[in-house]
């Protein structure tokens, strides 16, 4: 039987832990004191610790960095003074797992208990920073295996966590990753990209709304927390939220719990929320676009995607898994690139990061001959920062690679037009537009 320790002065919050533990079929010792369940440590062991954080003779904060040297099986939640924000955002930087405030919501506990246990015991994934992720996160970089690392980690934590980087460089995918590795990856992962609902229907997104609560509302809707309740949300380009739904969310990550639009009452939600922007929200914060408070809230932790220009040297292992997944999903033959294609691509900078990699290499696989290749399918620059000297016109350069691309498409398709836009991705209508602009439709 799986066994918890409760730190706790007060007995009467004692005797409420242990009986709710007990009715969850778990055992349970408990410390009155920092010192008392220091001794408990060392004689038992335990599968969770639920400590206050305010001890007669310390901090809570003490036992939660003590557990997270010694002890690091064992997950921490820990117990905070209504309204306490800033402690608990405190503890979930030291290590916490999650906290519950006083007074204690019973059913909140027995979902925080529940996600710690599955947690309880795993192995540290320090070691296994090699170790294939459930989420594709290709590359072999110094950066990419400290990004597999950190993932590892926040994946055995409940604190809320903000992934920085540039567009493209693959922060849904880690944001997926925590998610798949924590205990809460039986539940769903849900994304929502903020800057993509219109700012009128964000709260019944977000929230949800009950029937008849304004016009065209016909039937109750769950909304985004209620549909990740148990798992994860993922909020992308969270920096363009406007402002009262900021303060809305707020509410909902403070209280656990939302109030669709139209209800009287609060419905309880067990959701971590993972964020993502590529702005940078502390000047969104001094500019007031930004919510200090919300970024303290969302930014316990901080999770920093590298662009691709910072791990050069995964870029031909990226280009393989790329070209092989293409040829898996078109049921073809593998096509390869051959070395002079592979070293421009080692040379470009990459604004679009691996979105824009993945771009090219689709382009380039409808367009090339014989199953391979050349760096004449690549239509990109050495560098970003290395220009041709001399007279130099971007749109001609621009003109004359578009030109060859649609050349090549024709070639390809016996100059079926339809048959060239599909190889393209583009709709007849715009590859008309464009052979026409650069004088193609005549030849």
């Amino acid at each position: 039987m799986q066994k918890v320790l409760i730190v706790d002065d007060e007995p009467d919050i004692r005797e409420l832990l242990e009986i709710t533990l007990s009715r969850m079929n778990l055992q349970s010792s408990s410390a009155a004191d920092l010192a008392e369940a220091l001794d408990l440590l060392k004689t038992q062991d335990f599968h969770l610790c639920l400590t206050d954080m305010r001890l007669p003779d310390g901090d809570g904060l003490e036992l939660v960095q003590k557990i997270q040297t010694e002890y690091p099986h064992i997950p921490v939640a820990v117990i905070t003074a209504h309204g306490s924000t800033e402690t608990a955002i405190a503890a979930l930087k030291a290590g916490a797992f999650d906290f519950v405030s006083k007074p204690v919501d019973l059913i909140k506990l027995r979902a925080l208990v529940s996600s710690a246990l599955k947690l309880s015991h795993e192995p540290a994934q320090e070691s296994k920073q090699d170790a294939p992720l459930p989420v594709n996160i290709i590359g072999e970089s110094k950066q990419i295996k400290e990004l597999k690392n950190q993932i590892s980690k926040l994946a055995r934590s409940q604190a809320p966590v903000f992934i920085s980087g540039e567009s493209g460089s693959g922060k849904e995918l880690a944001a997926r990753a925590i998610h798949a590795l924590g205990p809460r990856k039986d539940k769903e992962f849900v994304a929502i990209n903020c800057g993509a609902i219109p700012s009128e229907l964000m709260e019944s997104e977000f929230f949800g709304h009950i029937k008849g609560s304004f016009t065209g509302a016909d039937k109750d809707k769950s909304g985004l927390f209620k549909a990740a309740d148990g798992g994860s949300l993922f909020l992308d380009e969270i920096a363009d939220l406007p402002l009262h739904m900021q303060v809305k969310l707020l509410r909902a990550i403070q209280e656990k719990s939302v109030r669709p639009v139209g209800a009287q009452h609060e419905t309880p939600v067990d959701v971590r929320i993972i964020s993502a922007s590529h702005k940078n929200l502390q000047n969104a914060v001094k500019t007031g676009s930004f919510r200090q408070d919300l970024f303290y809230r969302i930014n316990v932790i901080e999770l920093q995607v590298p662009s691709l220009r910072e791990h050069r040297m995964d870029i031909p292992i990226l280009t393989q898994h790329i070209l092989d997944r293409l040829s898996q999903d078109q049921h073809a033959d593998k096509v390869k690139i051959s070395q002079d294609a592979l070293e421009k691509l080692e040379k470009y900078d990459f604004p679009g990061n691996i979105r824009e990699l993945e771009n090219l290499l689709q382009r380039a696989y409808a367009l090339c001959e014989n199953n391979q290749i050349e760096h004449i399918d690549l239509p990109v620059t050495s560098s970003t920062r290395e220009l041709p000297s001399g007279d130099f016109s971007l749109e001609e350069h621009l003109e004359e690679v578009e030109s060859s691309a649609i050349l090549n498409a024709l070639e390809a398709t016996r100059w079926n037009k339809t048959a060239a836009a599909e190889k393209l991705g583009m709709s007849f209508r715009s590859f008309r537009y464009r052979i026409k602009k650069l004088g193609l439709d005549d030849k």
